[in-house]
């Protein structure tokens, strides 16, 4: 709790002042630039991993990335919050965001490890679609691939959850919001982006022969001048 302690006095006598004027502004207002739903998992920084100013996301994390899909009796936090960033502060982009080496997803492949912890094993079950992807389209891989093949397909599964929603459904379905599907390496850092058939993923990097997800985000920077104006 020290190490904890002293970063938060590191940050009001050394990171706060810098940005003085940045939380003045921000303690009368926000105005996220997109919705992040990711997993509560302590090594997923999203602000670090986008290098993105307070204000800039909308922060939903939960174990596994869930989206509970419509009519779920355990769904009230998650959706209520998306509900919120996309009707009140009215959100665009929503980017869906697993990561390697999830401990919700061993769960679901395993659930003998969650079975001392009801809660926790009721709230997985969400990802129970992904599984059975999982175990259609990959039987003969190995654990490590397996677990791999589980991230992707939970993305894949939350995404659609996503759309079960009638306040995103309609807004997807008129080309007013655009979701992306991510899975974040911890170990390299690189970010893969789910593809326009909503069933492969590939590098995000940033070059003019990337994924499809990746040229609808090159596409809004384009138009985005504060963004150029930043960097």
């Amino acid at each position: 709790m020290i190490d904890i302690l002293t970063g938060l006095k590191r940050f009001q006598s050394d990171v706060y002042p810098s940005h003085r004027e940045l939380f003045a502004h921000l303690a009368e207002n926000q105005q996220p630039r997109a919705l992040f739903i990711t997993c509560s998992d302590s090594r997923v920084v999203p602000n670090l991993i986008l290098q993105a100013e307070p204000g800039d996301l909308f922060l939903i994390r939960n174990a596994g990335n869930i989206v509970p899909p419509l009519g779920s009796a355990d769904g009230g936090g998650t959706v209520a919050s998306i509900e919120y960033a996309v009707e009140a502060l009215g959100i665009t982009d929503v980017i869906l965001c697993g990561h390697t080496n999830c401990g919700a997803m061993k769960g679901i492949l395993h659930p003998e490890k969650v079975a001392s912890m009801p809660n926790v094993a009721a709230w997985v079950q969400h990802a129970a679609p992904a599984r059975r992807e999982v175990e259609r389209l990959f039987p003969d891989v190995d654990e490590h691939e397996r677990m791999e093949r589980m991230v992707e397909q939970n993305v894949i599964q939350q995404v659609k959850n996503l759309l079960t929603h009638p306040f995103i459904r309609s807004r997807v379905e008129g080309a007013r919001m655009e979701i992306y599907g991510w899975v974040y390496d911890i170990r390299s850092g690189l970010v893969r982006g789910m593809d326009d058939s909503g069933k492969e993923f590939s590098e995000i990097h940033f070059e003019s022969h990337g994924s499809p997800d990746e040229k609808r985000m090159l596409r809004e920077l384009e138009k985005d001048e504060e963004f150029w104006e930043r960097i």
